[in-house]
């Protein structure tokens, strides 16, 4: 997509974005703190939903049939708190923000945000002492905490017309190749950008009655079925609402789509009064919880992202051998003690920020 006149125009003010960017990223490194066991960080470069919250939810899930206990931390982006907090069952999506609260639903991990990823990263751990895997979600651009993989998530846009924001979506510049702890994942039909990825699978896991969700019903197809044949209105506030209208019709149904921004606060109920039923998103779901449906039906509707198992097995080598690491680190005859890390949440505990020895070859 090449820039339009008005995002030429704009052009200089992505000149001061990418300095700025450069800069804090320098000074988040020089902070860096690295946690006791493997950091997988999903994010993309753009703004906006990409897929990285089912991502997440398939990764977590993946590598927890691999053997992994793994953790998640995020900043809980649209939360009406601040500070630091864990999800657990009783907690409010608002509290936590609607995609860290879905991720611990999904996956009973548990699920950590603050404002610093460091900080949710070193409460996770301490409270947990059974995680060996830390998964960041929406990361990539939160320095401070070392990573030992990335996975990249691109959706149908790639990266637009290239141009840093605020002339393009970019939050950092595509680079020519992949740095070698990263992966890409496309969510969408075929790869959006020059860079090699593995293509996931989007499929609808069913619906279930909202209040049957919240009891952690298991979605069913035949339900999602039977609402064909009839309009029934379609509520989605994500990133890219049209991709779940489309699979929506795909699956049979007549809707009638009511998109809402991604995060978007719910403080009445977005349909008609009246409106005998409705379908919506798991996201969406979150929040309706608290807010209620009165005498409208609510269904429902999950989604299920796969993985590609060449994918899954990248992202294993580089967390095995980022394990192997550690291992030789913690126990390596002689080893001269290490300071604390410059953690810019805490200057007692961590581990070294700069880059582990090398083992010789065995």
């Amino acid at each position: 997509m090449p820039p339009t006149l008005a995002a030429r125009a704009l052009a200089p003010l992505s000149w001061v974005y990418r300095v700025l960017e450069a800069l804090q990223r320098r000074d988040a490194q020089r902070r860096r703190w690295r946690a006791r066991c493997p950091v997988l960080v999903v994010g993309n470069l753009v703004a906006g939903g990409a897929g990285k919250t089912p991502t997440v939810i398939a990764l977590v899930q993946a590598l927890r049939a691999a053997g992994w206990h793994p953790g998640v931390v995020s900043r809980g982006y649209g939360r009406a708190t601040r500070g630091l907090h864990e999800v657990d069952a009783a907690t409010p999506a608002a509290t936590v923000g609607d995609e860290p609260w879905l991720i611990h639903r999904r996956t009973l991990a548990p699920v950590v945000v603050a404002e610093r990823r460091t900080l949710a990263a070193r409460e996770l751990l301490r409270r947990h002492p059974e995680v060996d895997l830390l998964i960041a979600d929406d990361g990539l651009q939160h320095h401070a905490l070392a990573r030992d993989a990335e996975v990249w998530v691109f959706d149908e846009r790639g990266v637009g017309n290239g141009m840093l924001l605020p002339a393009g979506p970019l939050r950092q510049p595509l680079p020519q190749s992949l740095p070698p702890q990263a992966v890409v994942l496309y969510n969408a039909p075929r790869p959006s950008t020059p860079l090699r990825g593995a293509l996931a699978r989007r499929t609808l896991a069913g619906a279930a009655l909202l209040a049957d969700w919240q009891r952690g019903a298991a979605m069913d197809m035949a339900a999602l079925k039977a609402l064909a044949g009839r309009p029934i209105p379609a509520l989605a506030g994500i990133g890219a609402p049209d991709r779940f209208f489309d699979m929506l019709r795909d699956a049979g149904l007549t809707i009638e789509p009511l998109p809402l921004p991604d995060h978007a606060r719910l403080d009445a109920e977005p349909w008609r009064a009246g409106t005998p039923e409705v379908v919506c998103t798991e996201k969406d779901a979150a929040k309706l919880v608290a807010l209620g449906a009165g005498t409208t039906r609510v269904w429902v509707v999950g989604l299920d992202f796969r993985l590609p198992q060449g994918l899954v097995a990248a992202v294993q080598r580089r967390l095995r051998i980022a394990r192997r690491r550690r291992a030789h680190l913690d126990g390596e005859p002689g080893a001269a003690p290490v300071a604390a890390p410059a953690d810019p949440d805490s200057p007692r505990t961590g581990r070294p920020a700069s880059p582990p020895r090398r083992s010789a070859p065995r």
